[in-house]
């Protein structure tokens, strides 16, 4: 008997699985030998030839519903009484690439908050492949598209190993709200099999944003203001603010409150349609010039808010109002300028007083420098004794002699002059006196000798 071990799924019905060889000594009815299987297998035996019996398939086998058969075949012969033997083949269903991933959803939606970390993992993709070992690994792939005009592999990125969607930047929920994509789930076969699957993207708003007022408009040069006559009625209408919030649900209601004003008991603000009315009838006594602060807040977590001055002319009369605000404003101008003055003015005053105190910082150091370069560069006058010779021991000389002396700091080269005695100093020592010695010196000679210490 020969047998197969494995066979493979996409085998046609007909496939001979293995050739039984049955053996029967006897002889006659005895020797007759036929064979069975169980019906409820995909296979059937059938005689090839005397004694050899062949297994083959009956119908298209599924490796995914049944991986192996324990296939027991039954050969008896047609003695009284028959005798019977039988045989067990285990049959192994080798796989086939026939069944593509499938994922576990048949579409995907995944939440993100705007102002998110780019790298953030979104959500996962997982897809299942029926087959088995290569044929069962499955890889995931990004589908080129574009959003917005730009490559969606700009936005997204996908592991190709875990199915992983990041996010690659940090999304705008005001630019965009949201966008899809293609995943493809591809499997290891040859050739191999794979899946597409949508997945949208939905970016969810923050309270990123303060509202904005759209009126009254803020200018910074020209002054408005609403008009409320003087005869106007409890509830008359003076203005509205009107703002807005580009975020999005609870992000975006706004609310309306009076922060600030010159008469509380005047004016109120609707807290959600932002209606400045009066509250009161209006009096004589009611200052014509009324500047009410109103702070515009959304009901975002943390709220955010913008704040708008409406300025409001209690009068009857356009020109009382226009000579009220021209003062108003002319006033505000002189004083912008005087400030602006002022700080011109101390600037100044800093400046010079800076520059002022450099300069005399400099002049001290120069001074400073000045008199140890002139002290350092004095000549230095060597002292010689005078040119006299005690006669008698006594230490006197026979004449006195005055010389006045004019030198400079360069008085090396400069020329001295002395006075000229009319007769010659004759000194003559006494040769019994102490360290005896004769000298005879002209006084002119003294004076015109070149290297005299005295020159």
């Amino acid at each position: 008997m020969s047998k197969t071990n494995a066979i493979s799924e996409n085998s046609r019905p007909g496939t001979v699985v293995t050739i039984i060889n049955v053996q029967d000594p006897d002889s006659e009815d005895n020797g007759k030998v036929s064979c069975n299987i169980d019906d409820k297998i995909p296979f059937q035996i059938k005689t090839t030839s005397k004694n050899f019996f062949s297994l083959v398939t009956d119908s298209d086998l599924d490796r995914e519903r049944a991986s192996e058969y324990n296939i027991t075949v039954t050969c008896s012969d047609e003695g009284v009484p028959s005798l019977s033997s039988s045989v067990t083949l285990t049959l192994q269903i080798s796989d086939v690439n026939d069944n593509a991933p499938v994922f576990e959803r048949s579409s995907y939606e995944a939440y993100i908050v705007e102002n998110n970390t780019p790298g953030l993992s979104v959500f996962t993709v997982t897809a299942r492949d029926a087959d088995w070992n290569q044929n069962a690994r499955v890889s995931y792939i990004l589908e080129d598209s574009s959003v917005n005009g730009v490559p969606v592999s700009s936005y997204v990125s996908v592991s190709a190993d875990s199915g992983v969607i990041h996010a690659i930047r940090s999304f705008d929920y005001e630019q965009i709200k949201d966008f899809q994509f293609l995943v493809k789930a591809q499997d290891g076969g040859s050739p191999p099999l794979s899946t597409n699957i949508t997945v949208k993207v939905m970016i969810q708003d923050q309270n990123d944003n303060a509202p904005q007022v759209l009126y009254p408009v803020q200018t910074g040069g020209s002054l408005v203001a609403e008009i409320v006559p003087r005869s106007s009625d409890v509830g008359y209408l003076v203005t509205k603010v009107v703002a807005v919030d580009v975020d999005s649900g609870q992000n975006a209601w706004l609310s309306y409150k009076l922060q600030k004003a010159a008469d509380r008991a005047l004016f109120e603000v609707g807290l959600q349609n932002g209606e400045i009315r009066t509250i009161r009838q209006v009096t004589d006594k009611d200052a014509v010039k009324q500047r009410l602060t109103v702070i515009v807040e959304d009901n975002g977590q943390p709220s955010r808010s913008a704040t708008v001055i409406v300025n409001v002319a209690v009068a009857d009369s356009f020109p009382e109002v226009l000579s009220e605000f021209t003062e108003f404003t002319h006033d505000k101008e002189y004083n912008d300028n005087l400030t602006f003055y002022l700080v011109l003015a101390l600037a100044v005053v800093s400046f010079l007083f800076i520059t002022c105190l450099v300069v005399i910082i400099s002049v001290k150091i120069y001074r400073w420098r000045q008199s140890r370069f002139y002290h350092s560069n004095l000549p230095v006058i060597p002292y010689y004794p005078p040119r006299y010779s005690d006669t008698l021991g006594t230490g006197t000389l026979q004449h006195v002699y005055n010389y006045n002396v004019c030198r400079t700091t360069d008085s090396r080269k400069s020329d001295c002059k002395f006075g000229t005695a009319n007769s010659q100093n004759i000194l003559i020592m006494d040769p019994c006196s102490t360290g005896t010695m004769q000298r005879i010196q002209s006084e002119k000679s003294i004076l015109d000798e070149p290297d005299s210490p005295l020159e």
